[in-house]
């Protein structure tokens, strides 16, 4: 059986009694600030003060890992530790950013943890950590296929003391939030390289630099993901210092795969909390509606669904926190069949879950009334975030392949 350390089994406790006091009374504030406020991209007054209230009470920074401890208030946690929080978070949508655990941030931030110069440190990490800004991953782009990242196309280009950056970027998550003020750009800075993954650099481009223009916000099956927004952005002669390059030239491909390994679990362990909460929402459906003169719960079919919901978020939790343990022990890159196999397999089943449960609520299952519509497109596109489950799927199959076929 797997057991958490203390250290995490008292922030489960103090995250769950925070959640219950601060941020389920309060989901139709947030939703209310949101749809009255002037830009759907602006600070929403409540978040910041649960902000506040988080930090003093030392729910902040939860994501980051013992190897990177000293960026933190507190020792750090192990994925396996930290796996919990993040699904107690997941059951409300907006809620990571109240602890400074939301995405796309803390991807980027573990990325200046590992990658950045002691400079880029002081002047973008040390913000994120603070709460004080946002910032985006730029690497999607709409003319290729970016599930191959050696296809990305953006020019970045050496001139003189300065990189210059031209090209068309998409589905940038934060974007279009105002707080946003840094963004990790990857692009090709060298297409005739032989090796196919020494052709691509990243570069930390401010967003106030001249030459970026947001084109328009995106959606995804009609969410707009305010208040942080998915952009589609030109970069038109853009131009930064060449000191602004992350660990080198040629080396983008290394910081990208660096990246996303925690950050797909991260998604997976969220997913996880809104599948668990869809479900209680679901039972409490099931024991108060009756049709045919009985009640949803004694009919066969919905006690059906809700035994396949119960199985399948307790297999997914499971392989979720055995990948977790795989990545403590041996790092992320020696878990890569783990990892692709949880990519592959829990968004999915959570959709299918949610989907469940969105049936048993009836029509009201796909209105806003309730949280899981919008769980529901959260894990469907996170079957695209972070590379599409077909490419996860052909890269576990060729290890597994090679794996037993000897």
């Amino acid at each position: 059986m797997f057991e958490f350390s203390e250290n995490s089994q008292d922030l489960q406790a103090r995250l769950s009694a925070f959640m219950d006091e601060h941020i389920y009374p309060n989901e139709h504030v947030y939703a209310k600030q949101l749809n009255l406020a002037k830009s759907r991209y602006a600070p929403i007054p409540l978040m910041d003060e649960l902000k506040h209230k988080a930090r003093a009470d030392g729910l902040w920074n939860l994501f980051v890992p013992p190897a990177h401890a000293g960026f933190s208030e507190f020792s750090g946690l192990s994925n396996f530790d930290y796996a919990p929080l993040a699904e107690l978070m997941g059951r409300v949508l907006w809620c990571p950013e109240v602890f400074n655990c939301n995405a796309p941030d803390t991807g980027n931030m573990e990325v200046l943890m590992k990658y950045a110069t002691a400079a880029q440190q002081e002047r973008w990490l040390t913000p994120l950590l603070q709460g004080e800004i946002r910032s985006c991953y730029a690497m999607t782009e709409p003319q290729v296929a970016s599930s191959d990242a050696t296809n990305i196309e953006l020019s970045i280009v050496r001139e003189g003391e300065e990189w210059v950056l031209n090209g068309r970027k998409w589905f940038i998550t934060g974007a279009m939030n105002e707080r946003t003020k840094i963004f990790i750009v990857m692009g090709k800075s060298d297409p005739d390289n032989s090796n196919r993954h020494m052709q691509q650099t990243q570069v930390l481009v401010p967003k106030n630099t001249p030459g970026i223009e947001v084109i328009r916000p995106l959606t995804t099956l009609g969410y707009d993901d305010a208040p942080l927004g998915h952009a589609e952005l030109v970069f038109d002669n853009v131009r930064v210092p060449a000191e602004n390059v992350l660990l080198g030239e040629g080396r983008g491909f290394e910081i990208a795969q660096g990246r996303l390994g925690p950050g797909r679990m991260h998604h997976c362990m969220r997913l996880i909390g809104s599948a668990q909460r869809s479900l209680e929402y679901a039972c409490k459906r099931a024991v108060s509606r009756t049709t045919f003169g009985r009640a949803l719960s004694k009919h066969q079919s919905v006690r059906e669904d809700i035994a396949k919901c119960f199985s399948e978020i307790e297999m997914a939790r499971l392989l979720v926190l055995k990948t977790c343990k795989k990545m403590d022990a041996v790092g992320a890159q020696e878990s890569r069949d783990m990892i692709a196999a949880v990519k592959t397999s829990v968004p999915l089943m959570v959709q299918n879950i949610i989907d469940r449960c969105m049936q048993i609520h009836g029509a009201g299952g796909l209105t806003e009334d309730y949280p899981m519509a919008e769980a529901f497109n959260y894990a469907r596109w996170c079957r695209q975030a972070d590379g599409p489950d077909q490419v996860h799927q052909m890269a576990l199959g060729k290890q597994i392949i090679d794996r037993y076929a000897q």
